[in-house]
């Protein structure tokens, strides 16, 4: 585990806004140009709402990245708690297939996989 990136997802999950499911996600990646981190934030158009790794990845996108080399996803929960299949489709736009995602709770590290693992079939886009 990369304690930077736990200590980030840990403490931006604090800031998700989740008023309907009260459950808290916060992702942190890393890029060559640093960590980025979101949360998740709900409405009540439910499930129009944004995941953790989706904010993180619009905040890397917007800081001119395009690649991950990292993920860190933290959550508070009683069983292991993985990207949504919507969400590994997001990071598998922008992580390689031997990219590791870590997901993380308040003990620490519950499991690591690469993206290929994750989305082992991933939409990818083809040359022209």
């Amino acid at each position: 585990m990369t304690d930077d990136l736990y200590h980030k997802a840990r403490a931006v999950r604090e800031n998700a806004h989740a008023p309907y499911s009260n459950f808290k996600v916060g992702a942190a990646i890393r890029s060559a140009s640093g960590i980025h981190v979101g949360c998740n934030v709900e409405n009540a158009a439910f499930p129009e709402g944004i995941c953790a790794e989706g904010g993180a990845i619009t905040s890397m996108v917007a800081a001119g990245d395009k690649a991950i080399l990292e993920v860190l996803v933290y959550a508070e929960s009683d069983s292991l708690v993985a990207p949504c299949g919507g969400c590994r489709q997001k990071l598998s736009e922008f992580a390689g297939p031997d990219v590791k995602v870590t997901m993380a709770g308040p003990d620490g590290v519950e499991k690591v996989m690469t993206m290929a693992e994750l989305l082992p079939a991933a939409f990818l886009l083809k040359p022209a």
